[in-house]
C-alpha cells in the first residue's frame, strides 16, 4: 500500500505524539518530532524506544533513525503535520495560525483532539479545505482506529489523503461526517462511565466489581460486536421493550457527579497521582502500562487477522 503523503510533522512530543511518531516511523515514513519544551524530546527518544520494542522489536533502530527531533516550527515543512499538544483550543489554534505561515501551500494539517471543535480549531487557518481532525486512541501506536472528523470546508481530496496515509499506518480510519462535541468514541465512552461513576457513587457495587462486569462481559463482547450490530443480533424487538423500563432509570445528568468532582478536588486524578478509583504505585503503573499495551498490541492483531479472514 502507497501513500499520498510521504513524510510527517509532528507537533508535542507527549505520550501521544510521541506514539504516532513511532508508528509512522516504523512504517517507513521520515518523521520530523517537535517540542521548544527542554527535555521533553529526550524522554520522547526513550518513550518512543520502548514502545518499538514492544511491537516491532526488529526495526527500532531503523525507524528511530526515520525520527528527527527539532525543536521550533520551522522544521514542520512537511506534506502532512499532526498537532498533538494538550487540550486547549487557544494553544491549538496559536499553533495552527503560525504553521499556516510557515507551510507550504500543500501542507495538510491535522489536530489530534478528543472532541474539541474543528471548525473552531481551523478556523486559524487560511486553509481550512486541507484541514482535519484525527482523534488518535492511547496509546496512539496500538490501537488501530482513528476518527477523522471534517470541518465545514474539509475536501474530499483531503479526507482521501489522510484516510489512505492512517491506513497506510496500519490503521482503521472512521469519517465523522459532523463536528460535533466529543465526536463518536467519547460520547459513548463517557455515557458508558458516567453510568460507572453513578453506581459507584450509589454504592451498587465496588469499583473493581463494576469494571469486572464491563471487561468481561460487555467489553469482551464489544471486540467482535458494536453496539449497533449487537442489537440487530439481540433483536431490536428485545431492546426497545428493555429500553421502554430501564431507560428512565438510566444515569443522565448533564453536570460531571459529585464523586467526580471530589475526586479532581483533592487531587486524586488516578494513576498520574497515585490514587484515583484504585491506588496506584509508580512500579504498578509502569507494569500496567507495560503489560496493557502489550496485551492490546497482541489483541489488535489477532482482531486484525479474524477481519481480514487470515
Amino acid at each position: 500500500m502507497d501513500t499520498p503523503l510521504k513524510n510527517l510533522a509532528v507537533i508535542g512530543a507527549g505520550a501521544m505524539g510521541s506514539g504516532i511518531a513511532a508508528l509512522f516511523a516504523s512504517k517507513g515514513l521520515d518523521v520530523v518530532l517537535i517540542d521548544p519544551v527542554e527535555g521533553a524530546l529526550e524522554r520522547a527518544l526513550k518513550t518512543i524506544e520502548r514502545q518499538l520494542n514492544v511491537y516491532a522489536p526488529g526495526q527500532v533502530q531503523e525507524a528511530i533513525q526515520r525520527i528527527r527531533l527539532e525543536p521550533g516550527l520551522e522544521a514542520a515543512t512537511s506534506d502532512l503535520v499532526i498537532e498533538a499538544v494538550p487540550e486547549n483550543l487557544d494553544l491549538k489554534r496559536g499553533i495552527f495560525a503560525k504553521l499556516d505561515t510557515l507551510c507550504p501551500a500543500h501542507t495538510v494539517f491535522a489536530t489530534n483532539t478528543s472532541g474539541l471543535s474543528i471548525n473552531a480549531i481551523a478556523s486559524a487557518v487560511q486553509r481550512r479545505d486541507r484541514f482535519v481532525g484525527t482523534h488518535f486512541f492511547t496509546p496512539a501506536d496500538v490501537i488501530p482506529l482513528v476518527e477523522v472528523v471534517r470541518n465545514d470546508d474539509t475536501s474530499e481530496d483531503t479526507v482521501a489523503k489522510v484516510m489512505a496515509t492512517l491506513r497506510f499506518g496500519g490503521k482503521r480510519p472512521v469519517l465523522v461526517r459532523q463536528d460535533i462535541p466529543g465526536f463518536i468514541a467519547n460520547r459513548i465512552q463517557h455515557a458508558l462511565a458516567r453510568e460507572a461513576i453513578s453506581l459507584l457513587e450509589k454504592g451498587v457495587a465496588s469499583a473493581e466489581d463494576i469494571d469486572e462486569v464491563v471487561k468481561w462481559s460487555l467489553g469482551i463482547r464489544l471486540a467482535l460486536s458494536g453496539p449497533l450490530e449487537q442489537r440487530d443480533m439481540n433483536g431490536i424487538d428485545v431492546h426497545y421493550a428493555i429500553a421502554s423500563y430501564l431507560y428512565k432509570d438510566l444515569e443522565n445528568r448533564t453536570e460531571p457527579s459529585d464523586l467526580l468532582k471530589s475526586k479532581v478536588d483533592s487531587g486524586h486524578i488516578g494513576a498520574k497521582s497515585g490514587q484515583g478509583f484504585y491506588t496506584w504505585s509508580p512500579e504498578r503503573r509502569e507494569r500496567v502500562l507495560r503489560e496493557k499495551s502489550a496485551a492490546l498490541g497482541e489483541l489488535a492483531a489477532w482482531l486484525t487477522g479474524k477481519a481480514s479472514g487470515s
